[in-house]
């Protein structure tokens, strides 16, 4: 194009110097100059005029005819629109695809500006959320989805975990929220229908609470006859003797593990919105101190209890009470004899703890993520000498998941292990606040 452009500034550098040669000749130089540049000024305004004309009409057809530097750009221009036409077209066959593809997901995809309004979603989303193009399109989420759990979901900021919630269009329907953070603050809403699990653990936890339940009554019985058998034998029946003893134990063990189970189906489905209430932590670590040194008298450890007993906080008194005394129970079965315990309960500026320490066994690495689990055994050999029930810690993590607290787990084989508990310091009675029977 650097040619064709000197080639037309020299032709009009020599039409300049023929006219005003010829002017020059006549005694008018200025006249002949003028005479050259006003037909040419005019001859591109009509070049301009047909670039204009042709970019208007959008460029579908044929550029105008025209030579030289003209003719040389409009060509350009005419195939970078062709260019940009098929980029265009290009991009708008991946919307295409990618909008059929999320129409395709049975799950909804809601895509969520900075401010909280919808920008889009595909069609699960109107299926499951009720979202109408027409009406919700550009209004904020929270005012579509008016659940209060699902406002404070979404207005926390804290997206680790989904939020299972019943569908406003029908209540029989489970839905799981998870949202992800992206681009600059936008966020991208996913959301399943999860009834078919939930229906099915539903009927897991009533499975287990009523077998459980079941349970306790003819276990009742046989411990009862146990118990009459071995205070009525003789001396002279040490066999038989033994052997009830044994079957009273196991009686026992099973009574416990019926306890554990009950407890355990009661946290995990219930569902109801708890009444916080002042609880007096330290009086209840002082109990448990106190039952831990009476069963402790075999294993001689030594029991530390260091606690602010000043420190209440809002909770379940009967949950607290049950998921302390396990994390102690537990130091206890797994630190061998004259070990040291330290039981801990402190606050700071970032929450309110307690703090259970062993210089125990350990628990190697691969183990901790698991250890909430339902009857998992880090040891099979080690549970099965402490007559453990392997629920205890998935009881601790439901009680901690109903005041909004969590479990820490720290530990080394060979070195001990530390359990901590984080509750939220809004969990925390205030002085003027604090009256606990």
């Amino acid at each position: 194009m650097l040619r064709e452009w000197r080639i037309e500034f020299n032709q009009f550098l020599l039409l300049l110097a023929i006219g005003g040669g010829g002017g020059w000749m006549l005694g008018y130089p200025g006249v002949g100059i003028a005479l050259i540049s006003v037909p040419y000024c005019l001859w591109l305004l009509f070049r301009i005029k047909d670039m204009s004309r042709w970019l208007e009409s959008g460029a579908e057809s044929d550029p105008p005819e025209s030579t030289g530097v003209w003719g040389n750009m409009l060509d350009q221009l005419y195939q970078l629109q062709r260019r940009y036409k098929a980029d265009i077209n290009n991009l708008h066959q991946i919307i295409t695809r990618a909008q059929q593809s999320t129409d395709a997901i049975k799950d909804a995809v809601v895509v969520v500006n900075k401010h909280g309004d919808l920008e889009w979603w595909n069609e699960a989303g109107g299926r499951l959320l009720g979202l109408k193009v027409k009406s919700d399109r550009g209004q904020s989420l929270t005012n579509l989805l008016r659940d209060p759990r699902f406002i404070q979901y979404f207005e926390a900021g804290n997206f680790d975990k989904p939020l299972d919630l019943p569908s406003t269009l029908n209540p029989n329907v489970v839905l799981q929220f998870q949202i992800t953070a992206f681009g600059d603050g936008e966020r991208l809403m996913v959301t399943r229908d999860v009834s078919r699990i939930h229906h099915l653990e539903k009927m897991r936890q009533d499975f287990v609470a009523n077998v459980s339940h079941e349970l306790r009554t003819p276990l009742t019985v046989i411990k009862g006859y146990l118990e009459t058998f071995i205070d009525t034998l003789n001396s002279d029946q040490p066999h038989l003797k033994r052997g009830l003893s044994q079957m009273h134990q196991q009686t026992q063990r099973m009574e416990l593990l019926i306890n554990d189970l009950l407890l355990l189906a009661r946290l995990e489905s219930d569902d109801k919105e708890r009444t916080m209430t002042p609880v007096s932590v330290p009086k209840i670590l002082r109990q448990i101190h106190n039952d831990a040194l009476a069963i402790n008298e075999s294993k001689q450890h030594k029991i530390i209890l260091d606690i602010d007993t000043n420190l209440i906080i809002y909770g379940d008194e009967n949950e607290l009470r049950s998921a302390f005394s396990n994390l102690m129970m537990n130091a206890i079965k797994y630190t061998p004899e004259n070990g040291r315990i330290e039981l801990r309960w402190w606050a700071d500026e970032e929450g309110v703890y307690l703090e259970v320490e062993d210089d125990g066994i350990g628990i190697d690495e691969k183990h901790l993520p698991r250890l909430t689990e339902r009857f998992y055994r880090a040891d099979q050999s080690r549970h099965a000498k402490s007559g453990g029930t392997g629920l205890g810690l998935a009881i601790v993590k439901h009680v901690l998941l109903h005041h909004d607290a969590k479990l820490e787990i720290v530990s080394d084989p060979g070195e001990g292990s530390v359990f901590t508990c984080r509750f939220p310091t809004r969990l925390m009675v205030k002085k003027e606040n604090q009256s606990v029977a």
